[in-house]
């Protein structure tokens, strides 16, 4: 009798010590989870390359403040940024312009906040010796008009016209502010580029080009030029004594909730609009 009870002591403290290890199992699993869904916290922007090196910066400094979260910056333009938002396919459309009428109607819950000014710089070679342009000239290169430096003080050469894709919010302000919503002579000749960068890289590279790019993209690479006898900076445009001056603006469906709400926050406290301006960029206050 005393074996068997024995027996079933043992027994017992076997299901015991089973059921304690299936509970830390459990645990374990349950704490894998917890961390799990800490490690699948992620943001993601698409949209203007303007607007791009100020997300990217401060997604990286968000990121090291908040190692859970992981936040992806993407360019493609102003209209890529609101279509993708509006679809649902990224948390925050970047736009360096207001939403279309035609955007809208078809998104008719997003919501733009404004994170930052720019100025668009008119760029040529640094050899080019034209220093200031008035707004009629500039809109006259860009319609065909003008086609020759020498009619606007420069060499007798041809004026290589360089100009953004469609879809860019850089283009769409130029057209509004310079070309009085009017087109942009499109020829064989006329060069469209899909990005800031690439706008800058083709003027840099070519002595007859002219271009316009985002402010903080302007470096010594190319010459920024006066329009109307003002030179684009941060304190022209922020006083709009500049004539080609713009907000920039991130678009979230609906009013920012969440962790869109707390990465737009960020990059609109002081911390974040020292971001803006190390990029080149106008601060918002």
């Amino acid at each position: 009798m005393k074996k068997e009870k024995k027996l079933d002591v043992d027994k017992i403290n076997i299901q015991v010590l089973a059921g304690i290890g299936i509970s830390m199992i459990l645990l374990i699993g349950f704490i894998g989870c917890i961390g799990g869904e800490k490690e699948s916290k992620t943001l993601s922007l698409a949209g203007s390359t303007t607007v791009e090196p100020i997300a990217s910066r401060a997604a990286e400094v968000y990121m090291e403040k908040h190692p859970d979260v992981k936040v992806t910056v993407q360019g493609g333009g102003s209209g890529t940024g609101i279509k993708m938002v509006g679809e649902g396919t990224v948390d925050i459309g970047n736009a360096s312009r207001k939403i279309k009428d035609k955007e809208k109607d078809l998104y008719p819950d997003l919501v733009g906040t404004i994170i930052a000014y720019d100025g668009i710089a008119i760029v040529v070679h640094p050899s080019n010796p034209v220093e200031n342009l008035t707004k009629q000239q500039l809109q006259d290169i860009y319609a065909g008009k003008i086609t020759n430096w020498k009619e606007i003080g420069g060499e007798d050469r041809e004026i290589v016209v360089v100009t953004r894709a469609e879809g860019s919010g850089t283009r769409d302000t130029f057209i509004e502010l310079v070309m009085n919503k009017g087109k942009v002579e499109e020829t064989s000749s006329v060069i469209q580029k899909p990005s800031n960068g690439a706008v800058k890289a083709t003027v840099a590279g070519n002595e007859n080009a002219i271009g316009y790019i985002g402010l903080g993209y302007v470096d010594s690479s190319v010459k920024a030029i006066k329009i109307d006898g003002v030179l684009p900076s941060s304190a022209t445009a922020k006083s709009r004594t500049y004539p080609i001056s713009r907000a920039l603006y991130m678009y979230t469906k609906g009013s920012p909730s969440g962790l869109a709400k707390d990465f737009i926050d960020f990059i609109l406290s002081e911390e974040g609009q020292k971001i803006v301006e190390e990029k080149g960029f106008i601060k918002i206050h």
